[in-house]
């Protein structure tokens, strides 16, 4: 079979190579390409493919399209919303993800993006560098908050339980039951909003979730708290979002995603708002979770060779 790797996985040459000597000795190919969002230079490098690898770098469905041998997609991510998952599906293609490769980074993440908030880090840096003092910034400590987990998924039970460890109290919202040990109450989202100090999102991209945070939602939070978005940028109504920092209806937001990937326009509007940071899309990305997620992703190719798919999608 001819397996393609559409853009880089972010670990070594090295690593790699491990990887394509093994398929070589199966008696596959495996061609690696480094990222190119140009649909036409996708098309053409994955029009003879019988396997396509791929990270975060959308997918047009015309790709696909064009692609007759086309039989599995393995993801290099956890969320899938990049890929035309229903033209797969009419196509009988199998999908796989990387599921759980990020969880430790993206949740360590969220709790410097916490702190960083709670005791105004950045402002007290900009003080610093130009010769002030802490005076007017003293800011408060994350023991005894409360953190409102809003989809109870591997991340979130993770980033609950390093909550735990200091001296929160966690609640969640989840569409289904939360048997876990790290979340003492398991509420609507509308409780959760109302009585969370620090709001932390971590739900996958639907028809069900687009949206879900706007202008309504934000008002029933407390003006002290904080929201933290590290799930997908279309889950919050950014507009929405920037009018609340404006205005004072929360006290400030760390976002490490956005409606489209960064780099984004200078006038994008959370670049312009009080109490905010932004990072571009980095939450996942470590050396470690980088080497895990490559492990995973070739023992889903290996698998699905081997006639077990595994973290199946479709």
């Amino acid at each position: 079979m001819k397996i393609v790797l559409l853009e880089e996985l972010g670990v070594s040459e090295t690593v790699l190579e491990k990887y394509s000597k093994k398929l070589e000795e199966m008696g596959h190919t495996f061609v690696s390409y480094k990222k190119d969002t140009n649909i036409e230079t996708q098309i053409e490098r994955v029009k003879d493919a019988d396997v396509l690898m791929i990270a975060n770098m959308p997918l047009d469905k015309k790709v696909i399209e064009n692609a007759n041998n086309l039989k599995f997609i393995d993801v290099a991510f956890t969320g899938v919303d990049h890929i035309p998952v229903e033209e797969a599906k009419q196509r009988n293609i199998a999908i796989s993800n990387a599921s759980g490769y990020a969880t430790q980074a993206v949740a360590e993440l969220c709790i410097s993006f916490m702190i960083q908030l709670l005791r105004k880090i950045k402002e007290n840096e900009e003080s610093c560098r130009k010769g002030g003092t802490k005076e007017g910034l003293i800011g408060n400590l994350l023991c005894g908050k409360t953190v409102g987990i809003v989809g109870a998924g591997k991340i979130g039970k993770k980033v609950a339980e390093l909550s735990k460890a200091f001296g929160c109290k966690v609640i969640a919202y989840n569409r289904s039951t939360i048997n876990d040990n790290s979340i003492d109450e398991q509420v609507s989202l509308e409780e959760l909003l109302k009585n969370s100090d620090i709001v932390s999102l971590h739900c996958p991209l639907t028809s069900e979730t687009k949206g879900m945070i706007g202008k309504e939602q934000l008002k029933l939070m407390k003006e002290t708290a904080i929201l933290i978005n590290t799930a997908r940028g279309d889950v919050v109504k950014s507009a929405d979002l920037a009018e609340a920092l404006q205005n004072g209806t929360i006290a400030g937001v760390a976002c490490d995603v956005f409606e489209k990937e960064p780099p984004l326009q200078l006038d994008y509007s959370l670049l312009n708002t009080p109490n905010t940071i932004v990072t571009p899309h980095m939450a996942f990305s470590s050396v470690e979770s980088m080497e895990e997620r490559a492990e995973i992703v070739f023992d889903n190719l290996f698998s699905w060779l081997d006639g077990k798919q595994k973290n199946k999608i479709i």
